[in-house]
């Protein structure tokens, strides 16, 4: 921490924590805001839902090739001025979103230049927050910066759905120029460290780990459509795998070349991308396996929930985001309220109780499923969940950053980012392809043992959903059947079978994610015991 930080003065500070933390909120609104929005965006654009769902997966593609490139720019050019370029790139974006005639330009300003300025945004929030707060003052500022990108993952439906049916999802991408716009004169008041001695980029390394990055994540991404190792129907494949498996072990080829480019480098007495020496801190590497599990945790719940809300119980997208607000507002009080109560409370301790009580949440999800309860019974478990989350992001910024010297905090932004790239790609791809899985399995299984079933329905049925029922509401599937002309008899069954497969499909998603907060829960011995800023 430089003299010039260590003397900020007060208000500075509650300018600066304000300003990053609605930074984080817009790097991730996007990911969740348009998800309720697709149909208008696809009709606006002159394209199809598959166009637009291109556009998000690109978005996130984008980001996650990036990070670790953004994060070595800011070290070189200075965080407060990396985080500003990021901001005038992002706005570009939106303002370049919110007039797109067509799906190009769609993703050329959502895609592209959101995902760029994220890039280079989201790294320097990490160094920054450590440019501008003692130590001490870590957990709490790095909890409400982490929170705030958690609160806009379940706000990002409720504002998307809101723009949507009152006025045009086009609103949401206008909006942000204006916030963006705000972020760049608040931007002002923040300190920042000396920009690193000037190096030439490691333009290889960029090209390595964009490559691997980008290879793995789409891979994970292209997961639910295309399966993991069996191929689903009509899914490219080589050597009769599916095209998924190969994408993630080449692009984990591809970084285990990037690690040794860097080791090169650095032998050479060359800058590298990456100071690969870093992931031999147990403290640091510790702090970026629970952020994968947290993202992975967190992506997985709030995929899953939503669709219970909204198509098993038949909510629209505003009420669906006004049911997931009690765990936006617990994972607040606990990320803000953790570090202020305990601010000498061992991280280990912390993050494992915030893992069970995210595994309490998701358990008690799984019986409310059972129990076939209302939308009124998911606020116990949802507050569980938020707690849960609140307690992670109240410990793991601090402790990645407090693990190396504050000149490398770009660095670790890059990586840290990194991994809650990864974590939420998986955690969206493993509880989708759960899900669907479930879901196919137990409605054919469901439709095969009624009677009300022809058998040469079975049959049909079996061959053309071999790829994955889709996750369809009561209402949507006994329409389909009755215009197809179907009798009432077939058609009752057929969406009994359907009610049951959701629930299994539900129950098994959730289970997947119960076994992978069980296993973050042991994993959190690589966690320090001494808080932040206690290296000893």
């Amino acid at each position: 921490m430089t003299s010039e930080a260590a003397g900020r003065t007060a208000g500075a500070s509650a300018i600066v924590l304000p300003t990053l933390a609605a930074g984080q909120f817009l790097m991730t609104l996007d990911s969740s805001v348009m998800n309720v929005s697709i149909a208008q965006v696809a009709e606006d654009v002159g394209t199809t839902v598959t166009g637009v769902q291109t556009a998000i997966t690109l978005y996130t593609l984008v980001m996650a090739t990036m990070m670790i490139t953004g994060g070595k720019i800011g070290t070189m050019m200075g965080r407060r001025r990396a985080f500003a370029l990021g901001c005038v790139i992002y706005g570009a974006g939106s303002l370049t979103t919110a007039f797109a005639p067509n799906l190009g330009i769609l993703i050329l300003g959502w895609s592209v230049l959101e995902g760029l300025g994220a890039a280079l945004i989201m790294p320097a929030i990490v160094a920054l927050v450590a440019a501008n707060f003692a130590p001490a003052e870590r957990p709490r500022a790095y909890g409400l910066v982490a929170s705030a990108g958690a609160i806009a993952v379940a706000a990002g439906p409720l504002i998307g759905g809101a723009a949507t049916t009152y006025w045009t999802w086009r609103v949401v991408f206008a909006g942000e120029v204006v916030v963006v716009l705000a972020i760049l004169v608040l931007a002002r008041k923040m300190q920042d460290t000396a920009p690193a001695r000037r190096a030439p980029l490691d333009v290889t390394g960029v090209v390595l780990s964009s490559a691997g990055l980008g290879l793995a994540v789409f891979g994970v991404l292209r997961s639910s459509e295309w399966g993991w190792i069996q191929a689903k129907p009509g899914a490219p494949t080589i050597g009769g795998v599916s095209a998924t498996l190969w994408l993630i072990v080449v692009g984990l080829l591809v970084l285990r070349v990037f690690f040794w480019w860097q080791n090169r480098r650095a032998e050479r007495g060359k800058e590298p991308l990456v100071d690969v020496t870093l992931l031999r801190n147990s403290r640091l590497t510790g702090g970026l396996v629970m952020f994968l599990f947290q993202f992975l945790l967190q992506a997985g719940l709030f995929f899953t929930i939503p669709l219970y809300l909204s198509v098993a119980l038949g909510l629209s997208a505003f009420e669906t985001g006004v049911r997931l607000l009690p765990l936006s507002v617990a994972l607040l009080v606990a990320a803000v309220a953790i570090p202020k109560l305990r601010p000498n409370a061992s991280p280990r301790r912390v993050v494992a109780l915030g893992l069970g009580a995210l595994l309490g949440g998701i358990v008690a999800l799984i019986l409310a499923l059972d129990l076939g309860a209302g939308p009124e019974i998911v606020t116990a478990p949802l507050l569980l969940a938020g707690l849960g989350v609140g307690a992670l992001s109240s410990q793991l910024g601090a402790v990645t950053v407090s693990s190396v010297p504050d000149r490398l905090s770009g660095d670790v932004g890059g990586l840290q980012n990194t991994a809650t790239n990864l974590g939420a790609s998986l955690g969206t791809a493993l509880a989708g392809s759960a899900l669907i899985g479930a879901l196919t399995t137990s409605f054919l299984l469901g439709i095969e043992d009624n009677p009300a079933v022809p058998d040469d329905m079975v049959s049909t049925a079996t061959v053309q959903l071999a790829g994955g029922v889709p996750f369809l509401s009561d209402v949507q599937v006994r329409t389909g059947l009755t215009e197809a002309g179907l009798p009432a008899a077939q058609v009752d069954a057929i969406v009994e079978s359907n009610a049951a497969a959701r629930v299994d499909g539900l129950r098994t998603s959730l289970a997947v994610l119960a076994v992978l907060a069980s296993v973050a829960i042991f994993l959190t011995r690589l966690l320090p015991t001494r808080p932040a800023g206690d290296r000893g």
